[in-house]
């Protein structure tokens, strides 16, 4: 069972996944597939916030 710590960590990496994949959508014009991702982004921002994860050097996005 991972600690806290791994569940923190692959969070992190979920999120910076989502925001590259995000910045390429918005890039290809890909509006359905952005909205999909903010879905995500929003979601996993949340969690890292609950956390107590720093998100000024992650959320290269900001939304």
């Amino acid at each position: 069972m991972p600690n806290g710590t791994e569940i923190v960590r692959d969070a992190i990496w979920q999120f910076q996944r989502v925001q590259r994949c995000m910045i390429v959508a918005k890039e290809e014009n890909a509006a359905r597939t952005y909205s999909e991702l903010k879905a995500d982004y929003l979601s996993l921002k949340d969690i890292l916030n609950v956390a107590g994860v720093n998100m000024t050097d992650i959320d290269v996005i900001k939304e």
